[in-house]
């Protein structure tokens, strides 16, 4: 089994924005599918053969938690001595996390693996919750101009992409292939 997370917000609020483009990616590539709600991870999840797409329902920087649920119900981490979840365990051929990189120009993205949070702290619950940095994290640039005139990071994520952000984004989804990353 593998699962891919797409990093977001809930709430109608932060529909459209720059931190939500996980969700906004999964929505893309998937097109028209029904999500549904998993209670047991507070998420909405949907299932094509052996992938299971994830979209958390908690705040950002809670992630972590609600992809460990999503990990140990489908026994995903390795364990030491049977009970205890091991450290640094290696989940790069099981998980990828789909997220906003402010350290990427607008339209360019990087795959990378065992990698420190670089300060996003949604990935940096997931590393503290699942106690290894061992996945792989689509990395989707989200940098232009108004960050560079020094907006701070915290209300520069939250706002809506422009129309010709939008429209770029399409072009960013279509160059990537999820399934076979």
């Amino acid at each position: 089994m593998r699962i891919i997370v797409g990093l977001g917000n809930p709430g109608e609020e932060y529909r459209g924005t720059r931190h939500n483009i996980g969700w906004l990616a999964l929505d893309y590539w998937l097109g028209d599918v029904h999500w549904s709600h998993n209670k047991r991870f507070n998420a909405l999840v949907y299932e094509e053969g052996d992938t299971l797409f994830v979209k958390p329902l908690s705040f950002m920087n809670e992630s972590g938690l609600v992809v460990r649920k999503t990990l140990d119900y489908y026994k995903l981490l390795p364990k030491n001595l049977g009970i205890l979840k091991k450290k640094d365990a290696d989940l790069n051929h099981v998980l990828t996390v789909v997220h906003d990189e402010l350290d990427l120009d607008f339209g360019r993205w990087r795959l990378a693996t065992d990698s420190s949070s670089a300060g996003h702290r949604g990935v940096q619950s997931l590393i503290t919750h699942l106690k290894t940095q061992r996945f792989s994290r689509l990395r989707l640039g989200i940098k232009n101009e108004l960050l560079r005139i020094h907006i701070p990071a915290d209300k520069f994520v939250l706002q809506t992409f422009s129309a010709e952000e939008r429209g770029r984004l399409v072009n960013m989804f279509a160059s990537i292939d999820i399934r076979k990353l």
